[in-house]
């Protein structure tokens, strides 16, 4: 059951791989690409424990000298102090341009792994290994790299592409519950913005808010179709200069939400969560879509077990206040990215803050 997707572009084109105990053959892989014999494995305690040696056994069979960098799990880590660290074992390791990182983890070590290297001697390679369901379908794939500032979330990053994208589903049985349906919430975002079958497959399954309840076949669907989604959109847009601005999607809000929350009560997919919902009731409120299919997303969200409410000690006043200084802000405007029907997108900065406003206090818990 492998499934291989590309992802098309001007220069650094790459493949996607996916399928069961592809971590066991990743050196098979990596030797078929020009990356050098020196890698570095970045990665958290807890994500390394359960997978490093494995991986490491694998390259070293492979002939790779391999070396490994250990980053403190969490959103709050994914800061420039912490690529300092890695940079400091990529010199202890004597790097060169030629050599490789791997990012072993989630979305926050993906993230940081590929920023290090699109910095370091000025570009080395990265592989990416997500282990987390949102990195598979999203993080991995796509060559944005960045870590956070203090006042937002990726204002300091770059574009660099993977050379390669391994995804072994096999890890996710380790993935906590709640980091499962994170990545849902990205999956559901693909559904809306891209892909109308995605969306009805979702809709047909019983449950998506547990790994166990969801078939070999139906996991297989759900990285694929996303995978080739992003894929698609990466390839016709590398830097976001247009249609790659609709994988924002719920995004706008949610990093808001993600900042004015310290990253700490909740996680990337439960705010892309709420910041769909809120999009998708600003879209009924603008005339762009219809309440009917509104519902229909925010009963998948619920499906999924995600969050649909904005937390309660958040001021409405600081939401749009940070909305200002979003990447996403241009000419001083945000813009927002709104749905017109199911696997259809549009992108404005036609929203009156009142209407942002508005949207965010009907979708606010009662504290």
């Amino acid at each position: 059951m492998l499934s291989k997707i590309a992802v098309n572009l001007e220069k650094n084109s790459y493949q996607i791989a996916i399928a069961p105990n592809l971590l066991s053959k990743i050196g098979e892989y990596l030797k078929r690409l020009d990356i050098g014999n020196k890698i570095v494995v970045v990665s958290n305690s807890m994500i390394f424990d359960e997978y490093g040696n494995q991986l490491i056994e694998a390259l070293k069979s492979a002939g790779f000298s391999v070396s490994y960098h250990i980053v403190p799990a969490g959103e709050r880590h994914k800061t420039l102090l912490s690529v300092q660290k890695i940079y400091d074992t990529a010199l202890e390791n004597y790097l060169e341009r030629s050599s490789t990182f791997i990012a072993l983890g989630g979305g926050v070590i993906g993230d940081m792994t590929g920023f290090a290297a699109a910095t370091w001697l000025r570009g080395i390679n990265v592989i990416q290994v997500p282990t987390s369901l949102l990195a598979m379908v999203d993080a991995a794939i796509g060559g944005k790299t960045g870590v956070n500032h203090p006042q937002g979330k990726n204002l300091i990053g770059a574009f660099h592409q993977p050379k390669f994208v391994l995804i072994d589903p096999d890890v996710l049985k380790t993935l906590p519950s709640r980091e499962f349906r994170a990545g849902m919430a990205e999956v559901i975002k693909y559904g809306v913005i891209w892909d109308q079958d995605l969306f009805q497959q979702l809709e047909a399954a019983e449950r998506l808010d547990e790994l166990d309840y969801l078939s070999l076949e139906l996991l297989q669907t759900i990285l694929t179709h996303s995978c080739q989604a992003k894929a698609d959109v990466v390839s016709q847009d590398e830097k976001e200069g247009g249609i790659r601005a609709i994988l924002n999607y719920g995004h706008t809000v949610g990093h808001a939400i993600e900042s004015l929350t310290g990253y700490r009560l909740v996680n990337h997919g439960e705010a892309v969560a709420i910041g769909m919902v809120v999009a998708g009731k600003i879209a009924v409120k603008m005339g762009y879509w219809s309440e009917e299919e509104s519902q229909r997303q925010d009963e998948l969200i619920t499906k999924a077990g995600l969050p649909k409410t904005v937390p309660h000690m958040l001021a409405i006043e600081d939401i749009l206040e940070t909305l200002k200084s979003d990447k996403k802000v241009k000419a001083g405007k945000v813009r927002f990215v709104l749905p017109e029907s199911i696997g259809k997108i549009t992108i404005t900065d036609q929203v009156p803050p009142e209407i942002v406003g508005e949207v965010v206090k009907e979708c606010q818990e009662k504290g």
